[in-house]
């Protein structure tokens, strides 16, 4: 009997940040026009998919995950008829779409919200407490209380900015909500949803004090708790309706493997991100240890694997060297499961640490826990040799550093050994092998133990996380760098066939 791999299951997914992507309007913000005339562009990548975040009406208070209406596109960003076009269009190039959906929260200048503090009538959508002083410990992930005030002194719950009240998803109105906004989407062809702090609808329903449990950790009051399942559930019965594959992706962050395999047991989601290679330091070690623990576990059915997104220092800083970047690259490709690009990251973008305090805009940094994530927001170099760098005709709404002129597009697309080209390449000959190569992987033991090595078939993919070089043995299908005499630099890694 023949099965067919489900899509999702070893798709290259491209996350768009919309509003750092391309600028069709002019305004200095990237919008749905200019990523639908950049499709050929992510076509000729290799992707399958591309992934987008928020691009609904909001005051972007935190980026567009503070969403106003999740029926409607953010005149900044364009209008349905755009998106609609957008699809459209990435259908006609057979790339798939999925976008994000916000069910923690919503804006505070959702009508929900402004309803219930200006009449108090639908107050039970979100957490209100009437209490003389804070009603408990939680913090916001963004820095200090979880809780603000509305001004008849009333408390309402935000595990992120002010701007941002949870919901309170023991209202049925909410579910139903929920249930119709997927439909909405779905009837407009989109292929899955990313679900955002996907395990943090539910909250224990006394918020009791935190205390010295960790926020993500087993029995939190705050994250995982066990009716979110029930959600799921009814959510893939919603997609499995569609036809096509619609798939659920969840962001779940949580410290226990087991606790993480339960969002993707048959009847929930599709996956759910594997998010420690976006913490794990430059080892052997410790990448061999979260890809193991990974597979073993039944969340290992579907891994997605991810090494940089909008909420984290792009990878090419994180380690350090293009030839690093490179290998890591090499490195999920060639494993069992999804992998999940983040834009720019094709170019070897680096993270932009020197964004002048006027100019930033991430709330992480005006509530005082950090830099935050603008560094890695920044849009994206097309053309020319100064900002804004074919992004837009107007000024960027994040600046530009003025030494990208050697990043953009149309400088490496003229390249051969430009890291652009290196990601058509290795996403080339990762789509020409994917069929052939089995859902499991053997470690191999390898004479220098910076190496970490496996086989998949007959493809090896090994990866030199220490200084110096190391020898080789085998065909050379693809490498991170040039392999002289069958050594491969310290940080670089190779393709195999024995």
């Amino acid at each position: 009997m023949t099965t067919t791999t489900p899509w999702w299951r070893d798709a290259v997914v491209y996350e768009v940040y919309p509003r750092s992507f391309s600028d069709a309007s002019g305004d200095g913000e990237g919008d749905l026009d200019g990523l639908r005339h950049r499709l050929p562009y992510l076509s000729e990548l290799g992707v399958d998919a591309l992934w987008l975040t928020p691009f609904y009406t909001s005051p972007l208070a935190d980026g567009g995950y503070d969403v106003a209406d999740y029926r409607d596109v953010d005149p900044r960003f364009g209008t349905l008829g755009d998106f609609d076009a957008l699809v459209a269009d990435a259908h006609r190039l057979g790339l798939r779409i999925i976008i994000d959906i916000v069910p923690n929260h919503t804006s505070s200048a959702h009508p929900w919200f402004s309803e219930a503090v200006r009449t108090g009538r639908g107050s039970g959508r979100y957490h209100f407490r009437d209490h003389p002083d804070v009603p408990n410990d939680w913090q916001s992930n963004f820095g200090g209380p979880a809780w603000s005030r509305t001004p008849d002194g009333r408390w309402y719950l935000h595990l992120y900015t002010p701007e941002q009240p949870d919901l309170n998803w023991h209202d049925p109105g909410v579910r139903a909500e929920f249930e119709d906004i997927l439909r909405f989407w779905l009837d407009r062809g989109v292929d899955g949803f990313r679900i955002d702090v996907a395990a943090g609808l539910f909250k224990h329903p006394d918020l009791p004090d935190l205390g010295a449990l960790g926020t993500h950790a087993p029995g939190s009051p705050m994250y995982g708790r066990p009716e979110v399942h029930e959600i799921y559930r009814e959510w893939r019965a919603i997609l499995d309706s569609y036809p096509g594959e619609r798939m659920a992706v969840g962001e779940v962050w949580t410290e226990d493997p087991e606790a993480l395999s339960l969002y993707v047991r048959p009847d929930e989601l599709h996956q759910a991100f594997q998010f420690h290679l976006l913490l794990a330091p430059w080892s052997a070690r410790e990448f061999r240890e979260i890809i193991t623990t990974c597979l073993d576990s039944p969340s290992g059915r579907a891994p997605t694997w991810v090494l940089s997104n909008h909420d984290v220092i792009r990878h090419r800083s994180r380690y350090g060297t293009d030839e690093r970047a490179r290998a890591a690259l090499m490195l999920i490709l060639a494993l069992p499961g999804s992998a999940y690009l983040y834009q720019g990251e094709e170019l070897g973008l680096p993270e932009v640490f020197d964004i002048p305090d006027e100019a930033r805009q991430d709330p992480i940094f005006f509530q005082g826990k950090g830099m935050g994530r603008d560094g890695c927001r920044v849009p994206l170099p097309w053309s020319g040799t100064e900002a804004p760098y074919g992004f837009t005709s107007g000024k960027p709404w994040l600046p530009q550093p003025a030494d990208w002129g050697p990043l953009t597009v149309e400088a490496q697309e003229a390249d051969p050994d430009s890291m652009l080209s290196f990601y058509r390449r290795a996403l080339g000959l990762r789509r020409t092998l994917r069929g052939t190569l089995p859902p499991t992987l053997e470690w191999q033991e390898w004479h220098a133990p910076e190496v970490l090595a496996f086989r998949r078939g007959d493809l090896v993919c090994a990866v030199n996380f220490g200084d110096g070089p190391v020898e080789v043995r085998g065909e050379v299908l693809l490498s991170s760098g040039p392999v002289a005499g069958g050594r491969v630099a310290g940080g670089g890694a190779v393709w195999l066939r024995t």
